[in-house]
């Protein structure tokens, strides 16, 4: 925990993007890290996190991180949750928590309102098109002999 704490320190004294550092471990080695990078990867999705899950899966040679564990410096936001429940690593630590976040202005509660929404009354409209010739390509996935489940 120390190390996400030191690195979410170095990006942000570096001023790489906000406050936050994550690492993930396997069998007890760092096998990757990283500080958010937001602001000068011009990348909203460049947060420790995401960016940590990137690296470990890369230097795995895999899509799952079923066997890590993520330490991070703060409890994590809805997209970074998403992805860490994707990489289906085993536990996360964290030290500060979202509502510490908010009270720096990371206040990510109005995305959780957002997804309890109906999907008509959300502030960023969605707008469902072409749903009949998507669905021959999910039905080719559906039919493929050769796909990698995930």
């Amino acid at each position: 925990m120390r190390r996400a704490i030191e690195i979410s320190k170095n990006g942000m004294d570096n001023n790489k993007g906000g406050p936050f550092g994550a690492i993930v471990v396997k069998d007890g080695e760092i096998i990757a890290e990283s500080y958010n990078q937001v602001t000068s990867e011009n990348d909203p999705t460049a947060h420790a996190e995401i960016s940590a899950i990137r690296k470990a899966c890369k230097k795995l040679n895999s899509f799952q991180l079923e066997d890590c564990i993520i330490y991070t410096s703060c409890e994590p936001c809805p997209m970074c949750f998403g992805a860490i429940y994707w990489s289906r690593v085993k536990a996360v630590y964290y030290a500060y928590t979202k509502e510490d976040a908010a009270e720096i202005d990371f206040d990510d509660q109005f995305i959780y309102q957002e997804l309890e929404k109906n999907i008509d009354n959300r502030n960023i409209k969605f707008i469902n098109l072409e749903r009949e010739n998507a669905q021959q390509v999910f039905e080719a996935w559906k039919n493929k002999t050769d796909k990698i489940e995930y």
